[in-house]
Protein backbone atom coordinates (compact mmCIF):
# COMPACT_ATOMS: atom_id res chain seq x y z
CA UNK A 1 0.00 0.00 0.00
CA UNK A 2 1.39 3.58 -0.99
CA UNK A 3 1.50 6.05 1.38
CA UNK A 4 -0.44 9.54 1.82
CA UNK A 5 -0.28 12.29 2.67
CA UNK A 6 -0.68 13.14 6.41
CA UNK A 7 -3.77 15.41 6.99
CA UNK A 8 -2.09 17.69 9.25
CA UNK A 9 -4.46 20.32 10.55
CA UNK A 10 -6.95 20.17 8.14
CA UNK A 11 -10.68 20.26 9.27
CA UNK A 12 -12.13 20.55 5.54
CA UNK A 13 -13.41 17.31 4.43
CA UNK A 14 -13.32 18.12 0.53
CA UNK A 15 -9.63 19.06 0.65
CA UNK A 16 -8.64 15.66 2.07
CA UNK A 17 -10.49 13.71 -0.34
CA UNK A 18 -9.73 15.64 -2.96
CA UNK A 19 -6.25 15.87 -2.36
CA UNK A 20 -5.59 12.25 -1.72
CA UNK A 21 -4.70 12.34 2.04
CA UNK A 22 -5.31 9.65 4.51
CA UNK A 23 -8.85 9.89 5.89
CA UNK A 24 -10.47 7.04 8.60
CA UNK A 25 -13.85 6.45 7.28
CA UNK A 26 -16.76 7.44 10.23
CA UNK A 27 -19.76 8.12 7.38
CA UNK A 28 -20.97 4.70 9.27
CA UNK A 29 -21.38 6.37 12.23
CA UNK A 30 -22.83 9.70 10.64
CA UNK A 31 -25.45 7.20 8.99
CA UNK A 32 -26.22 6.01 11.93
CA UNK A 33 -27.10 8.87 14.33
CA UNK A 34 -29.01 10.47 11.50
CA UNK A 35 -31.58 7.82 10.85
CA UNK A 36 -31.60 7.05 15.04
CA UNK A 37 -32.31 11.01 16.09
CA UNK A 38 -32.42 14.36 15.28
CA UNK A 39 -30.14 16.98 18.01
CA UNK A 40 -27.35 15.61 18.87
CA UNK A 41 -24.45 17.10 21.63
CA UNK A 42 -20.97 15.45 21.57
CA UNK A 43 -17.85 16.75 24.10
CA UNK A 44 -14.59 15.53 23.13
CA UNK A 45 -11.14 17.16 24.22
CA UNK A 46 -9.58 19.65 21.52
CA UNK A 47 -7.78 18.40 18.49
CA UNK A 48 -10.22 14.66 18.55
CA UNK A 49 -11.67 15.48 14.78
CA UNK A 50 -15.22 18.04 15.91
CA UNK A 51 -14.51 19.86 13.06
CA UNK A 52 -14.16 17.74 9.99
CA UNK A 53 -17.00 15.21 11.60
CA UNK A 54 -18.79 18.64 11.12
CA UNK A 55 -17.49 19.52 7.92
CA UNK A 56 -17.63 15.75 6.76
CA UNK A 57 -21.81 15.97 7.59
CA UNK A 58 -22.13 19.47 6.05
CA UNK A 59 -20.58 18.18 2.62
CA UNK A 60 -23.13 15.21 3.40
CA UNK A 61 -26.08 16.47 3.70
CA UNK A 62 -25.21 19.13 0.68
CA UNK A 63 -25.50 15.80 -1.19
CA UNK A 64 -21.36 16.20 -2.52
CA UNK A 65 -21.59 12.79 -3.75
CA UNK A 66 -17.89 12.38 -5.24
CA UNK A 67 -16.53 13.03 -2.62
CA UNK A 68 -17.88 9.86 -0.48
CA UNK A 69 -17.09 7.74 -3.15
CA UNK A 70 -15.85 4.38 -1.68
CA UNK A 71 -16.82 5.54 1.75
CA UNK A 72 -19.08 3.61 4.04
CA UNK A 73 -22.19 5.64 2.98
CA UNK A 74 -22.18 6.06 -0.36
CA UNK A 75 -24.52 3.25 -1.47
CA UNK A 76 -26.98 4.16 1.32
CA UNK A 77 -27.11 7.95 1.08
CA UNK A 78 -29.76 9.52 -1.57
CA UNK A 79 -27.62 11.56 -3.11
CA UNK A 80 -30.74 13.75 -5.46
CA UNK A 81 -31.66 15.19 -2.23
CA UNK A 82 -29.74 18.45 -1.09
CA UNK A 83 -30.28 19.95 2.13
CA UNK A 84 -29.81 23.94 3.63
CA UNK A 85 -27.06 23.68 5.96
CA UNK A 86 -25.95 26.65 8.29
CA UNK A 87 -23.23 25.72 10.14
CA UNK A 88 -21.56 27.87 12.70
CA UNK A 89 -18.20 28.07 14.43
CA UNK A 90 -16.88 29.72 17.58
CA UNK A 91 -13.01 28.46 17.17
CA UNK A 92 -11.81 31.53 16.62
CA UNK A 93 -11.96 35.13 18.07
CA UNK A 94 -11.25 36.51 21.36
CA UNK A 95 -14.54 36.23 23.70
CA UNK A 96 -12.57 37.70 26.43
CA UNK A 97 -14.12 41.36 25.63
CA UNK A 98 -17.54 41.94 26.84
CA UNK A 99 -20.06 42.62 23.65
CA UNK A 100 -17.49 40.53 21.71
CA UNK A 101 -19.61 37.59 21.15
CA UNK A 102 -22.50 39.20 19.92
CA UNK A 103 -20.65 41.03 17.10
CA UNK A 104 -18.94 38.05 16.18
CA UNK A 105 -21.94 35.30 15.83
CA UNK A 106 -23.25 38.58 13.72
CA UNK A 107 -20.68 38.46 11.41
CA UNK A 108 -21.17 34.74 11.22
CA UNK A 109 -24.70 35.59 9.97
CA UNK A 110 -24.22 38.11 7.71
CA UNK A 111 -22.41 35.82 5.68
CA UNK A 112 -25.20 33.01 5.96
CA UNK A 113 -27.64 35.68 4.72
CA UNK A 114 -24.87 36.79 2.07
CA UNK A 115 -24.27 33.02 0.57
CA UNK A 116 -28.30 32.68 0.80
CA UNK A 117 -29.10 36.33 -0.76
CA UNK A 118 -31.40 37.07 1.97
CA UNK A 119 -31.81 39.78 4.59
CA UNK A 120 -34.13 39.11 7.59
CA UNK A 121 -33.96 43.00 9.08
CA UNK A 122 -33.30 42.10 12.63
CA UNK A 123 -30.81 43.37 14.48
CA UNK A 124 -30.90 40.69 17.50
CA UNK A 125 -28.78 37.06 17.02
CA UNK A 126 -32.29 34.68 17.57
CA UNK A 127 -34.42 36.67 15.36
CA UNK A 128 -31.93 36.67 12.36
CA UNK A 129 -31.18 32.89 12.87
CA UNK A 130 -35.36 32.27 13.03
CA UNK A 131 -35.85 34.26 10.05
CA UNK A 132 -32.79 32.59 8.22
CA UNK A 133 -34.39 28.87 8.86
CA UNK A 134 -37.89 30.23 7.76
CA UNK A 135 -36.51 31.43 4.41
CA UNK A 136 -33.98 28.80 3.34
CA UNK A 137 -36.42 26.00 4.24
CA UNK A 138 -39.12 27.77 1.97
CA UNK A 139 -36.63 28.11 -0.61
CA UNK A 140 -35.22 24.28 -1.00
CA UNK A 141 -37.90 22.44 0.21
CA UNK A 142 -36.18 20.65 2.75
CA UNK A 143 -35.86 20.73 6.26
CA UNK A 144 -32.54 22.49 7.81
CA UNK A 145 -29.11 21.01 8.99
CA UNK A 146 -27.51 23.61 12.13
CA UNK A 147 -24.12 22.68 13.07
CA UNK A 148 -22.12 24.56 15.95
CA UNK A 149 -18.47 23.81 16.76
CA UNK A 150 -17.39 25.10 19.58
CA UNK A 151 -20.17 25.97 21.42
CA UNK A 152 -18.63 26.47 24.75
CA UNK A 153 -15.58 28.47 23.90
CA UNK A 154 -16.66 31.70 24.29
CA UNK A 155 -17.88 30.59 27.84
CA UNK A 156 -14.25 28.71 28.32
CA UNK A 157 -12.05 31.20 26.73
CA UNK A 158 -13.76 33.79 29.85
CA UNK A 159 -13.94 31.70 32.30
CA UNK A 160 -11.10 33.88 34.14
CA UNK A 161 -13.35 37.19 33.78
CA UNK A 162 -17.06 35.13 35.24
CA UNK A 163 -18.99 38.32 34.47
CA UNK A 164 -18.21 38.28 31.08
CA UNK A 165 -18.97 34.57 30.77
CA UNK A 166 -21.95 34.39 32.58
CA UNK A 167 -22.92 37.24 29.91
CA UNK A 168 -21.90 35.00 27.24
CA UNK A 169 -23.56 31.99 28.90
CA UNK A 170 -26.70 33.77 29.15
CA UNK A 171 -26.30 34.87 25.27
CA UNK A 172 -25.75 31.96 24.21
CA UNK A 173 -28.59 30.33 25.91
CA UNK A 174 -31.08 32.29 24.47
CA UNK A 175 -29.41 31.80 20.87
CA UNK A 176 -29.66 28.27 21.06
CA UNK A 177 -32.57 27.72 22.42
CA UNK A 178 -33.76 29.01 18.75
CA UNK A 179 -33.07 25.32 17.75
CA UNK A 180 -36.00 23.47 20.04
CA UNK A 181 -38.45 26.68 19.07
CA UNK A 182 -37.93 25.64 15.18
CA UNK A 183 -37.91 21.71 15.53
CA UNK A 184 -40.76 20.93 12.69
CA UNK A 185 -38.14 22.94 10.43
CA UNK A 186 -35.30 21.09 10.94
CA UNK A 187 -33.44 17.88 9.82
CA UNK A 188 -30.32 17.94 11.93
CA UNK A 189 -28.98 19.91 14.39
CA UNK A 190 -25.60 18.74 15.77
CA UNK A 191 -23.36 21.07 18.42
CA UNK A 192 -19.85 19.80 19.54
CA UNK A 193 -17.20 21.35 22.08
CA UNK A 194 -14.63 20.56 24.97
CA UNK A 195 -17.11 20.62 27.68
CA UNK A 196 -20.27 19.54 28.53
CA UNK A 197 -22.68 22.27 30.46
CA UNK A 198 -25.24 21.18 32.58
CA UNK A 199 -28.51 21.36 30.71
CA UNK A 200 -30.24 23.95 33.34
CA UNK A 201 -26.98 26.21 32.51
CA UNK A 202 -27.12 26.69 29.23
CA UNK A 203 -29.70 23.78 27.69
CA UNK A 204 -32.58 24.54 29.50
CA UNK A 205 -34.20 25.79 26.28
CA UNK A 206 -32.89 22.47 24.45
CA UNK A 207 -34.12 19.52 26.49
CA UNK A 208 -34.53 17.48 23.53
CA UNK A 209 -30.49 17.41 22.79
CA UNK A 210 -29.32 14.00 22.80
CA UNK A 211 -25.94 13.77 24.52
CA UNK A 212 -23.80 11.15 22.93
CA UNK A 213 -20.73 11.66 24.85
CA UNK A 214 -20.61 8.66 27.12
CA UNK A 215 -22.89 6.68 24.48
CA UNK A 216 -20.63 3.92 23.40
CA UNK A 217 -22.23 3.45 20.32
CA UNK A 218 -20.33 6.60 19.48
CA UNK A 219 -17.36 6.26 21.33
CA UNK A 220 -15.34 6.30 18.16
CA UNK A 221 -17.19 9.09 16.53
CA UNK A 222 -14.16 11.46 16.88
CA UNK A 223 -10.97 9.70 17.11
CA UNK A 224 -9.02 6.88 15.53
CA UNK A 225 -9.43 3.13 16.83
CA UNK A 226 -6.57 0.17 17.03
CA UNK A 227 -8.18 -1.26 13.57
CA UNK A 228 -8.06 2.71 12.19
CA UNK A 229 -4.41 2.68 12.84
CA UNK A 230 -3.67 -0.34 11.40
CA UNK A 231 -5.84 -0.61 8.42
CA UNK A 232 -5.42 3.09 7.15
CA UNK A 233 -1.84 4.08 8.59
CA UNK A 234 -0.38 0.40 7.55
CA UNK A 235 2.16 2.12 5.08
CA UNK A 236 4.02 4.44 8.08
CA UNK A 237 4.02 1.53 10.76
CA UNK A 238 7.01 -0.44 9.75
CA UNK A 239 9.03 2.92 10.74
CA UNK A 240 7.26 1.98 14.60
CA UNK A 241 7.17 0.05 17.68
CA UNK A 242 3.20 -0.47 17.44
CA UNK A 243 2.94 -1.33 21.65
CA UNK A 244 5.23 2.20 22.19
CA UNK A 245 2.16 4.20 19.83
CA UNK A 246 -0.46 2.08 21.70
CA UNK A 247 1.18 3.34 25.25
CA UNK A 248 1.99 7.13 24.14
CA UNK A 249 -1.05 8.15 22.24
CA UNK A 250 -4.12 4.91 22.90
CA UNK A 251 -6.05 4.86 25.85
CA UNK A 252 -9.48 7.45 25.66
CA UNK A 253 -12.26 6.15 25.93
CA UNK A 254 -15.77 7.13 26.59
CA UNK A 255 -17.43 3.76 27.55
CA UNK A 256 -16.93 2.11 23.91
CA UNK A 257 -13.39 1.17 22.34
CA UNK A 258 -10.32 3.27 22.70
CA UNK A 259 -9.22 5.86 20.60
CA UNK A 260 -6.00 7.49 19.74
CA UNK A 261 -5.82 11.21 19.83
CA UNK A 262 -5.60 12.15 15.55
CA UNK A 263 -3.24 14.74 16.04
CA UNK A 264 -0.73 13.00 18.25
CA UNK A 265 -0.41 10.28 15.61
CA UNK A 266 -0.54 12.02 12.40
CA UNK A 267 2.41 13.81 14.27
CA UNK A 268 4.13 10.95 14.96
CA UNK A 269 3.87 9.51 11.56
CA UNK A 270 5.12 12.99 10.38
CA UNK A 271 7.84 13.53 12.53
CA UNK A 272 8.83 10.18 13.48
CA UNK A 273 9.64 10.72 16.88
CA UNK A 274 7.75 10.06 20.39
CA UNK A 275 6.83 13.63 21.66
CA UNK A 276 4.39 15.45 23.39
CA UNK A 277 2.27 17.07 20.67
CA UNK A 278 -1.21 17.47 21.85
CA UNK A 279 -0.30 18.27 24.75
CA UNK A 280 2.13 21.51 23.75
CA UNK A 281 -0.85 22.48 21.55
CA UNK A 282 -2.63 24.21 24.60
CA UNK A 283 -0.65 24.76 28.22
CA UNK A 284 -3.72 24.22 30.65
CA UNK A 285 -2.86 27.44 32.48
CA UNK A 286 -6.36 27.52 33.89
CA UNK A 287 -6.48 24.23 34.89
CA UNK A 288 -3.08 24.14 36.94
CA UNK A 289 -4.59 27.15 39.01
CA UNK A 290 -7.28 25.12 39.70
CA UNK A 291 -5.65 22.63 40.65
CA UNK A 292 -3.59 24.46 43.13
CA UNK A 293 -6.31 26.40 44.17
CA UNK A 294 -8.11 23.81 45.28
CA UNK A 295 -5.00 21.76 46.97
CA UNK A 296 -5.72 18.30 44.86
CA UNK A 297 -2.42 16.32 44.90
CA UNK A 298 -1.01 14.81 41.87
CA UNK A 299 -0.95 11.46 42.97
CA UNK A 300 -5.01 11.40 43.72
CA UNK A 301 -5.37 12.31 39.93
CA UNK A 302 -4.75 8.36 38.57
CA UNK A 303 -7.18 7.08 40.93
CA UNK A 304 -10.20 8.95 41.45
CA UNK A 305 -13.84 7.78 41.36
CA UNK A 306 -16.69 9.94 39.93
CA UNK A 307 -20.39 9.37 38.88
CA UNK A 308 -22.40 9.84 35.74
CA UNK A 309 -23.76 13.05 37.30
CA UNK A 310 -20.29 14.72 38.68
CA UNK A 311 -18.94 14.21 35.12
CA UNK A 312 -21.85 15.96 33.36
CA UNK A 313 -21.66 18.78 35.92
CA UNK A 314 -20.28 21.87 34.55
CA UNK A 315 -20.89 25.70 34.61
CA UNK A 316 -18.99 29.03 35.10
CA UNK A 317 -19.61 29.17 38.80
CA UNK A 318 -19.81 25.27 39.48
CA UNK A 319 -16.66 23.77 38.13
CA UNK A 320 -16.13 20.02 39.32
CA UNK A 321 -12.45 19.05 39.51
CA UNK A 322 -12.92 15.83 37.78
CA UNK A 323 -15.47 16.60 35.11
CA UNK A 324 -13.04 19.53 33.72
CA UNK A 325 -10.02 16.84 33.35
CA UNK A 326 -12.57 14.29 31.99
CA UNK A 327 -13.92 16.09 29.18
CA UNK A 328 -10.32 18.54 28.83
CA UNK A 329 -8.54 15.02 28.25
CA UNK A 330 -6.60 14.54 31.09
CA UNK A 331 -8.39 11.54 32.72
CA UNK A 332 -10.40 9.05 30.97
CA UNK A 333 -12.33 6.42 32.22
CA UNK A 334 -10.89 3.40 33.20
CA UNK A 335 -13.55 1.08 34.58
CA UNK A 336 -16.95 1.19 35.83
CA UNK A 337 -18.63 0.43 39.10
CA UNK A 338 -22.30 0.09 40.00
CA UNK A 339 -23.15 0.80 43.41
CA UNK A 340 -27.23 -0.33 43.24
CA UNK A 341 -28.27 1.16 39.99
CA UNK A 342 -25.97 4.37 40.47
CA UNK A 343 -23.04 4.41 37.98
CA UNK A 344 -19.66 4.98 39.15
CA UNK A 345 -16.51 5.52 37.34
CA UNK A 346 -12.07 5.33 37.91
CA UNK A 347 -10.92 7.94 36.43
CA UNK A 348 -7.46 7.85 35.36
CA UNK A 349 -4.63 9.22 33.02
CA UNK A 350 -4.95 7.79 29.01
CA UNK A 351 -1.88 7.12 28.11
CA UNK A 352 2.17 8.26 28.44
CA UNK A 353 1.66 11.76 27.19
CA UNK A 354 -0.65 13.08 29.61
CA UNK A 355 0.83 11.14 32.19
CA UNK A 356 4.14 12.44 31.72
CA UNK A 357 3.20 15.67 30.89
CA UNK A 358 0.22 17.10 32.99
CA UNK A 359 3.25 16.08 36.52
CA UNK A 360 5.56 18.18 34.34
CA UNK A 361 3.78 21.27 34.09
CA UNK A 362 2.08 20.22 37.99
CA UNK A 363 6.24 20.58 38.79
CA UNK A 364 6.59 24.06 37.69
CA UNK A 365 3.92 25.69 39.11
CA UNK A 366 5.38 24.69 42.15
CA UNK A 367 9.11 25.00 41.76
CA UNK A 368 8.75 28.40 39.96
CA UNK A 369 12.18 27.28 37.85
CA UNK A 370 12.09 25.48 34.89
CA UNK A 371 15.81 25.71 34.40
CA UNK A 372 16.36 24.42 38.07
CA UNK A 373 13.60 21.88 37.07
CA UNK A 374 14.85 20.25 34.15
CA UNK A 375 18.20 19.92 36.13
CA UNK A 376 16.85 18.03 38.94
CA UNK A 377 14.89 16.15 36.46
CA UNK A 378 17.85 14.89 34.56
CA UNK A 379 19.89 14.05 37.71
CA UNK A 380 17.05 11.87 39.15
CA UNK A 381 17.24 10.05 35.93
CA UNK A 382 21.18 9.30 35.93
CA UNK A 383 21.03 8.63 39.78
CA UNK A 384 18.58 5.73 38.97
CA UNK A 385 20.58 4.63 35.85
CA UNK A 386 23.49 4.17 38.09
CA UNK A 387 21.31 2.97 41.16
CA UNK A 388 23.07 5.66 43.24
CA UNK A 389 20.18 5.77 46.08
CA UNK A 390 22.14 7.49 48.77
CA UNK A 391 22.54 10.02 45.85
CA UNK A 392 18.92 10.80 45.72
CA UNK A 393 18.82 12.34 49.47
CA UNK A 394 20.44 15.26 48.45
CA UNK A 395 18.56 15.25 45.19
CA UNK A 396 15.50 15.34 46.89
CA UNK A 397 17.14 18.01 49.29
CA UNK A 398 17.34 20.08 46.09
CA UNK A 399 13.58 19.29 44.72
CA UNK A 400 11.88 21.02 47.98
CA UNK A 401 14.74 23.60 48.53
CA UNK A 402 14.16 24.97 44.56
CA UNK A 403 9.96 25.94 45.41
CA UNK A 404 10.27 29.44 47.08
CA UNK A 405 9.28 30.00 50.51
CA UNK A 406 6.15 32.41 49.60
CA UNK A 407 4.72 28.85 47.68
CA UNK A 408 4.13 27.46 51.09
CA UNK A 409 2.71 30.83 52.52
CA UNK A 410 0.56 31.52 49.85
CA UNK A 411 -0.83 27.96 50.24
CA UNK A 412 -2.43 26.52 53.50
CA UNK A 413 -1.38 23.13 53.10
CA UNK A 414 -3.51 20.87 55.20
CA UNK A 415 -2.05 17.64 53.87
CA UNK A 416 1.61 17.87 54.53
CA UNK A 417 1.97 14.34 53.96
CA UNK A 418 0.51 13.81 50.55
CA UNK A 419 2.05 17.28 49.34
CA UNK A 420 5.21 16.39 49.61
CA UNK A 421 4.84 12.84 47.98
CA UNK A 422 3.14 14.57 45.30
CA UNK A 423 6.39 16.51 44.17
CA UNK A 424 7.92 13.30 44.48
CA UNK A 425 5.48 11.57 42.23
CA UNK A 426 5.65 14.15 39.79
CA UNK A 427 9.42 13.78 39.60
CA UNK A 428 9.44 10.46 38.44
CA UNK A 429 6.33 10.69 36.87
CA UNK A 430 7.43 13.87 34.71
CA UNK A 431 9.78 11.19 33.54
CA UNK A 432 7.61 8.65 32.11
CA UNK A 433 8.90 6.46 34.75
CA UNK A 434 6.20 3.20 35.80
CA UNK A 435 4.92 4.62 39.38
CA UNK A 436 2.35 3.21 41.26
CA UNK A 437 0.52 5.10 44.57
CA UNK A 438 -1.29 3.64 47.18
CA UNK A 439 0.54 0.23 46.29
CA UNK A 440 -2.12 -2.53 47.38
CA UNK A 441 -0.64 -5.50 49.32
CA UNK A 442 -2.39 -8.23 51.45
CA UNK A 443 -0.79 -6.19 54.92
CA UNK A 444 -1.14 -2.56 53.79
CA UNK A 445 -0.35 -0.08 51.11
CA UNK A 446 2.91 1.20 50.12
CA UNK A 447 3.18 5.15 49.19
CA UNK A 448 4.86 4.53 46.03
CA UNK A 449 6.51 2.28 43.41
CA UNK A 450 8.62 2.61 41.23
CA UNK A 451 10.05 0.21 38.51
CA UNK A 452 12.79 1.14 36.80
CA UNK A 453 15.86 -0.37 35.40
CA UNK A 454 15.28 -3.91 36.27
CA UNK A 455 14.86 -2.84 39.88
CA UNK A 456 11.63 -2.47 42.17
CA UNK A 457 11.97 0.97 44.62
CA UNK A 458 9.23 1.05 47.98
CA UNK A 459 8.59 4.54 49.22
CA UNK A 460 7.88 5.24 52.56
CA UNK A 461 6.99 8.98 53.45
CA UNK A 462 6.33 10.65 57.12
CA UNK A 463 6.03 13.93 57.70
CA UNK A 464 7.10 14.56 61.45
CA UNK A 465 8.35 17.14 63.80
CA UNK A 466 11.74 15.19 64.59
CA UNK A 467 13.89 13.20 62.33
CA UNK A 468 13.61 9.54 63.01
CA UNK A 469 13.36 7.37 59.27
CA UNK A 470 13.65 3.71 61.28
CA UNK A 471 10.35 4.36 61.81
CA UNK A 472 9.07 4.33 58.00
CA UNK A 473 11.76 1.46 57.35
CA UNK A 474 10.50 -0.56 60.52
CA UNK A 475 7.07 -0.26 58.70
CA UNK A 476 8.22 -1.22 54.93
CA UNK A 477 9.66 -4.19 56.47
CA UNK A 478 7.72 -5.62 59.28
CA UNK A 479 4.29 -5.18 56.53
CA UNK A 480 6.62 -7.25 54.19
CA UNK A 481 5.47 -4.96 51.27
CA UNK A 482 8.62 -6.50 49.07
CA UNK A 483 7.17 -9.69 49.25
CA UNK A 484 4.57 -8.41 46.25
CA UNK A 485 7.18 -8.19 43.77
CA UNK A 486 9.53 -11.22 44.62
CA UNK A 487 8.09 -13.34 42.27
CA UNK A 488 9.77 -10.57 39.36
CA UNK A 489 13.18 -11.91 40.14
CA UNK A 490 14.84 -7.97 40.52
CA UNK A 491 16.16 -6.23 43.08
CA UNK A 492 14.01 -4.48 45.94
CA UNK A 493 15.06 -1.74 47.52
CA UNK A 494 13.16 0.08 50.47
CA UNK A 495 13.80 4.21 50.89
CA UNK A 496 12.23 5.42 53.92
CA UNK A 497 12.04 9.55 53.74
CA UNK A 498 10.74 11.83 56.41
CA UNK A 499 9.57 15.02 56.10
CA UNK A 500 10.13 17.96 58.67
CA UNK A 501 7.48 20.97 58.63
CA UNK A 502 9.56 23.13 60.74
CA UNK A 503 12.53 23.16 57.86
CA UNK A 504 9.53 21.98 54.90
CA UNK A 505 12.87 19.83 54.01
CA UNK A 506 13.71 15.94 53.92
CA UNK A 507 15.05 15.61 56.90
CA UNK A 508 15.80 10.98 57.48
CA UNK A 509 16.37 8.84 54.61
CA UNK A 510 16.98 5.65 54.66
CA UNK A 511 18.03 2.77 51.99
CA UNK A 512 18.02 -0.89 52.40
CA UNK A 513 18.03 -3.54 49.97
CA UNK A 514 16.17 -6.52 50.11
CA UNK A 515 18.25 -8.73 47.09
CA UNK A 516 17.60 -10.52 44.35
CA UNK A 517 15.50 -13.11 45.74
CA UNK A 518 16.98 -17.02 45.10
Amino acid sequence: MLRKKLPIGIQTFAEIRREGYYYVDKTALAYKLINEGKHYFLSRPRRFGKSLFLDTLKELFEGNQPLFQDLAVYDQWNWAVKYPVLRFSFASGNFTHADYLPQNLSAQLDTLEAQWGFQSGYSTCPERLQALIRYTKQETGQSVVILIDEYDKPILDALHYPEIARANRDFLRGFYGTIKDYDAYIKLSFLTGVTKFSKVSLFSGLNNLKDITLDERYSALCGYTDTDVDQVFSPELSRFDRDEIRRWYNGYHWLGDGVYNPFDVLQLFDTGKFKNYWFETGTPTFLVDLLLKRKVTSISLDNSISSATVLSKFDVDDIETDALLFQTGYLTIKNTLWAGDKEFYTLGYPNQEVYQSLNEILLSAWVKNQKAQGIQTLRLYDLLKANDLLGLKSLFHSFFASIPYHWYSNNDIQNYEGYYASVFYSYFASLGLNVTVEDATNLGRIDMTVQFNGAIYLFEFKVIENSSPEAAMEQLKNKGYADKYRALQQPIYLIAVEFSKLSRNIEGFAVESVGVPL
